[in-house]
């Protein structure tokens, strides 16, 4: 579980987007535990002893089988049994944790991903593990997450084994039930916690604000089984914590605030970009009251868990009363949140991107096709393309798909098309139709559509459609715009790590010419002509241009790269700003185009 941070200064310029630094705590005390009292004790079996709220769909959650979560916790201890008595976030033993994880995700269907953490996780870190479950409205996510690590000096199985095992059980009883979805669950796994939340920080950074909005909460569980152990709930008076409240209250429980845990766990990084937070935890180094023992059980003064960051931290440290009853109202939770009452009609959404492309007679071009599914199951969808100029024709790769997949659309113009603007219409017909329009420039043999083919170049219009770590992408104290009030800066933190904003775009056949321009601002704490921090601008993945620390000065350079051997073809555009482990250069972009004649 969570380590205690405070936001700090990262760049000699003043840069206020905040970092997390790490200071210690001390473990705490051994422990003795209490009995339960007796409005608190489980039920044979480890079931669930009261009806939750009639109020909630989640009245038809499963029953979450607490001896099916021990399982993974007895698998997640021999992992770390086999690596040195650790799963911490660069060792084998995290990365044996995700393919265990991973490999019970995937055999259950989910659409499972590992997320590389390239910016901000403890060098060597491994990966993020991202499981959707593909059913629902993709446009309403909601999203349960745990840390996957452990501290290097113990195998982590309540910190944070039992958060992790919760949640691949209650995924794979999702998956089994099959119920009917409202909207879409996501599930992650973040790894680097320990060293300072940093796995959920890149994933939450790494979202567009159209990814970020479209999660209506997140749900954190970090220590769900400690032996001396509370009930506590983050945000607990919030829209998002009524859920959870409501089955703890079914249990007479009288959950509280989680004023241990407030901004030491994953829910933090999503806190960071008002998405709505709340989560279980049953505490940490923290010592139990003596009215919290009243209601509880357990041993008022002591830790809720002595094992805290330890060795001891272990299959035996595990209260499975508190796992049973976590993992249950996790399941009334999602249950509440994200499953239907009613049987949707089955329905998709159809997206073509780029949307629009420019070429020559007698050439051709693609785009992709996406599809998903938005209500109910999944289904065939046929795809066709109309409006087509007489001579273009347009062809799909695969000429059906199941929604949720995408395909290759080929345009192909004939020598004789005239030159011009042409509309085509995408059409996806299954038990209903969507379409998606798709521009055609037909440039003419010889001749040339003059263009500027960058989008949102100024970063004036938000972020899109700018990928990659579009956290970079704003206003910042420190630093200036060359015009307007927007930027993008890449770098500057004064540590190793690197930053990078991409665009796909279609630079227009037939031209003779296209060039890139954009300004750029150098500022270091360097000193010298050695080149330490580097700032590239790469094509298709190939670095074109790059400069460095060494090329620092005041204000705003302009600076320009032919891309006329890339004509006629689409391409992927990034500024790559990489610093080594010690002081800040930070790399400004502003105002870029590509322009063709």
């Amino acid at each position: 579980m969570f380590r205690r941070f405070v936001p700090t200064s990262s760049t000699a310029a003043g840069r206020t987007r905040a970092r997390l630094a790490l200071t210690g705590l001390t473990l705490a005390a051994t422990l003795g535990l209490a009995a339960l009292p007796a409005s608190a004790a489980p039920a044979p079996g480890g079931h669930r002893t009261a009806t939750p709220p009639a109020a909630a769909l989640a009245a038809a959650a499963p029953d979450i089988d607490v001896t099916k979560v021990q399982a993974h916790l007895t698998e997640l201890n021999a992992i770390a049994g086999r690596n040195g008595g650790t799963r911490r976030s660069t060792g084998q033993g995290y990365r044996d944790s995700v393919a265990y994880v991973k490999g019970k995700l995937q055999a259950a269907g989910y659409t499972v991903s590992e997320q590389a953490c390239t910016s901000g996780c403890t060098s060597g870190a491994g990966p993020n593990l991202i499981a959707e479950w593909p059913k629902g409205d993709a446009s309403k996510v909601y999203m349960f997450g745990s840390h996957l690590d452990s501290v290097a000096a113990g195998p982590g199985i309540n910190d944070n084994g039992s958060g992790s095992a919760t949640l691949l059980e209650v995924a794979l009883r999702l998956a089994e039930t099959n119920p009917t979805m409202a909207a879409r669950v996501r599930f992650g796994w973040w790894t680097d916690e320990e060293q300072g939340l940093n796995g959920s920080d890149f994933y939450a950074r790494s979202l567009t604000t159209a990814q970020r909005s479209a999660i209506k909460a997140y749900y954190n569980f970090d220590m769900v089984a400690s032996r001396n152990g509370g009930y506590f709930i983050n945000h607990i008076a919030s829209a998002a914590a009524a859920p959870m409240k409501a089955y703890w209250d079914s249990l007479n429980l009288q959950p509280e605030e989680n004023v241990e845990g407030a901004g030491r766990s994953d829910d933090y990084s999503f806190e960071n970009y008002g998405i709505p937070t709340s989560g279980y935890a049953m505490g940490a180094s923290a010592r139990k009251t003596s009215a919290q023992a009243a209601k509880w059980g357990g041993t008022a003064g002591a830790a809720y868990d002595s094992c805290y960051h330890s060795a001891c931290d272990t299959t035996a440290n595990i209260n499975a009363t508190g796992l049973d009853r976590s993992a249950d109202g996790v399941a009334y939770t999602l249950w509440a949140q994200a499953v239907s009452t009613t049987v949707p009609a089955d329905d998709f959404s159809l997206a073509v991107n780029p949307a629009s492309g420019s070429t020559a007679p007698g050439t051709s071009l693609t785009t992709t096709v996406s599809t998903a599914t938005t209500n109910g199951s999944a289904q065939t969808v046929n795809l066709s393309a109309s409006g087509a100029p007489s001579g273009v024709t347009v062809s799909f790769s695969p000429a059906s798909v199941t929604s949720g997949a995408s395909a290759t659309a080929t345009v192909t113009v004939g020598s004789s098309v005239p030159p011009g603007t042409y509309t085509l219409t995408v059409t996806g017909a299954g038990t209903t139709t969507h379409t998606a329009p798709f521009t055609l420039t037909v440039t003419g043999s010889g001749g040339c559509t003059a263009t500027q083919v960058i989008s949102n170049g100024g970063f004036e219009s938000g972020t899109s459609p700018w990928t990659g770590d579009t956290g970079a992408i704003g206003t910042f104290s420190g630093q200036s715009a060359h015009s307007g009030t927007r930027y993008a800066w890449l770098a500057g933190y004064g540590y190793a790590a690197t930053d990078a904003i991409t665009q796909t775009v279609t630079i227009p056949a037939g031209c003779s010419s296209a060039t890139l321009t954009y300004w750029l601002h150098i500022d270091t704490a360097e000193s010298g002509s050695t080149a330490y921090d580097t700032f590239q601008v790469k094509v298709d993945g190939t670095a074109k241009q790059s400069y460095s620390n060494a090329n620092a000065a005041a204000g705003y350079t302009q600076r320009s790269l032919d891309l006329t051997p890339y004509i006629g073809r689409q391409v992927t555009l990034a500024f790559t700003a990489t610093e080594d482990a010690s002081l800040q250069t930070s790399f400004v972009v502003d105002d870029a185009t590509l322009t063709t004649g």
